[in-house]
């Protein structure tokens, strides 16, 4: 027993890939199956007498029935950004914390100085820095033409620090760059380590939530794009977004991953100028700069992107492979399923491409993840395929299965009436998907077999 009657400390180890905590080290975590990735922690002191005082009638929380709790409306504060507004579920929500991750350089820094800034003015705004100096952030600002009078700067990386500067400032909204950085004088390892990032992750959250400051967290990503470190602290936040985006390429996505206060998977869109990002408010007419002529493997697919339907070119090329396997690559699509319409494409239409390289891309580098595209797809593969171009005003959406039926999608008539705002005059949707009302126009082809879809094409 230790000095004093003490129990010593327990030690844990926790992974720092998915969060598990073990009580012995081993060369692989049980959970994720990951080698090599188990730190030494201190488990947090625990009173079984402190823990069930409440409950004792002591002043703790106590049961009640759910018609009692008093429900009161969200006020939200618009960031001037619409697109950052849509991603948060309609702007700022007090006491909320937003978690945002992101290759480096992508511009993650870049548009929440922005969005601090431009909510100084109303708000007061505490931007705490653990990455750059102030010389640095103030450069960036200059750079970009910003108005900072009202924006004040603290650059430094321990969590009892930053939280006692905010008691004293109390700023209604706070940006910390970034999480990887900080660190909290309760633990001995290292900043970035899974016990430090947890648990100056916790008390930045107890304070967000006990001081009403909405705050803004950056976080690191790691080689496979997932955010470093572990996985409990995209639970222990209210949003998650995630900053995506081509080499290369001006333009910058952001996809809402977690939301408590609104849609999950939406998206929003930005281009990166020399003045910083800049919201982009129609990105269909982005993604739909096609070619003057009618050329083959090309279609527009109306997917959708959270509550907004996208108008996205998806292209096709099929060519003779001379490898026993071919080809089948996908860029913004998931490649299993690709081999899978395939598969359909064969059994029930009776066209083979296993001879045949197939690739498949979404122009503009957005990311597909509905069932919705497969009609695009199977369209895009076929056109090329056949050397054959469709209509230059022609738009699908749908789903296929295994049996060869064209399967219905949500929101039908919006993504119609988005096609036909943008001047689209044919579409080719599954027959329950068809509007009961037509739409000034737009012809709308409905379809229920694979075998109506190969007529077409």
């Amino acid at each position: 027993m230790a000095q004093g009657g003490k129990k010593a400390a327990k030690t844990l180890y926790t992974c720092s890939a998915c969060g598990a905590s073990f009580a012995k080290w081993s060369g692989q975590c049980s959970e994720c199956h990951s080698w090599n990735v188990l730190e030494e922690s201190l488990a947090p002191a625990t009173s079984a007498k402190g823990r069930f005082a409440g409950y004792a009638g002591t002043g703790g929380q106590q049961v009640m029935p759910l018609t009692e709790v008093e429900i009161e409306h969200e006020a939200r504060t618009t960031t001037d950004s619409a697109e950052l507004d849509r991603v948060l579920g309609g702007g700022l929500v007090e006491g909320s914390v937003v978690l945002i991750g992101g290759d480096p350089g992508i511009g993650k820094s870049t548009l929440l100085i922005q969005t601090l800034a431009r909510l100084s003015v109303k708000m007061r705004s505490l931007y705490v820095s653990g990455e750059e100096s102030p010389r640095q952030i103030s450069l960036r600002a200059m750079r970009l033409d910003l108005a900072v009078e009202k924006l004040k700067l603290l650059p430094e990386t321990c969590v009892e620090i930053i939280i006692a500067v905010a008691e004293q400032e109390k700023p209604q909204v706070m940006v910390l760059d970034s999480i990887q950085t900080m660190y909290t004088e309760l633990l001995q390892s290292a900043p970035g380590s899974v016990s430090q990032v947890r648990e100056a992750t916790a008390q930045l959250v107890h304070y967000a939530k006990r001081s009403g400051t909405a705050l803004f967290l950056v976080g690191h990503v790691t080689k496979e794009g997932s955010l470093a470190g572990p996985r409990v602290l995209e639970h222990m936040v209210d949003t998650v977004l995630y900053f995506e985006g081509e080499a290369g390429s001006q333009f910058r996505l952001i996809r809402t991953i977690k939301n408590r206060f609104g849609a999950v998977n939406e998206l929003g869109m930005f281009a990166m100028t020399d003045k910083g990002l800049k919201a982009v408010s129609n990105p269909s007419a982005i993604f739909l700069s096609r070619q003057a002529e009618q050329v083959p493997g090309s279609v527009i697919l109306v997917t959708r992107e959270g509550t907004r339907p996208l108008l996205v070119e998806v292209q096709a090329l099929v060519d003779e492979s001379p490898l026993a396997n071919p080809r089948r690559i996908t860029l913004g699509l998931e490649q299993n399923r690709l081999s899978m319409l395939l598969a359909v494409l064969h059994r029930h239409g009776g066209i083979g491409m296993f001879d045949q390289d197939v690739y498949v891309n979404v122009v503009g580098g957005v990311r597909i993840t509905e069932t919705a595209s497969d009609l695009a797809v199977l369209m895009a593969a076929l056109s090329s395929f056949r050397n054959r171009p469709l209509d230059q005003g022609l738009v699908v959406f749908g789903e296929l299965g295994l049996t060869g039926e064209i399967r219905p999608v949500p929101n039908g008539p919006e993504r119609l009436r988005e096609a036909a705002k943008h001047g689209f005059k044919r579409a080719v949707v599954p027959k329950a998907n068809a509007p009961k009302q037509p739409i000034a126009g737009l012809e709308v082809v409905p379809v229920e077999t694979l075998a109506e879809v190969l007529q077409i094409t």
